[in-house]
């Protein structure tokens, strides 16, 4: 997700809130356009200085890529991490990551 008004879009739908991260999740009504998730991540400079944004991201990104199953097709997924995700390490992201895609699915 590289465009504003995509984050904007998943930004008015459903909120979840973590300890390490924010999801925000929209399903698209025109599913044809794009069969995959698309996701995108909001790291600011609270988190960290580059090494740790970048760390904390690419952490992410490989956990987002092992549940993509669990995202609906068609979707915008918006990952805003906390400030505590710089101490978290991938276990600890991934069973934070885990519990919220639930959450987003059981509210579907």
């Amino acid at each position: 997700m590289r465009h504003r008004r995509d984050f904007q879009a998943a930004h008015q739908g459903v909120k979840v809130a973590g300890k390490y991260v924010v999801l925000h999740h929209k399903t698209l009504i025109n599913q044809g356009d794009s069969p995959d998730p698309v996701v995108g991540y909001v790291v600011s400079k609270k988190v960290g200085n580059a090494v740790v944004r970048n760390r904390v991201q690419r952490r992410l990104r490989h956990l987002i890529h092992e549940t993509q199953h669990g995202i609906a097709h068609g979707s915008l997924l918006v990952i805003r991490v906390l400030p505590s995700a710089a101490q978290a390490n991938s276990a600890e992201l991934g069973h934070d990551l885990d519990r919220l895609l639930q959450r987003l699915e059981a509210d579907r």
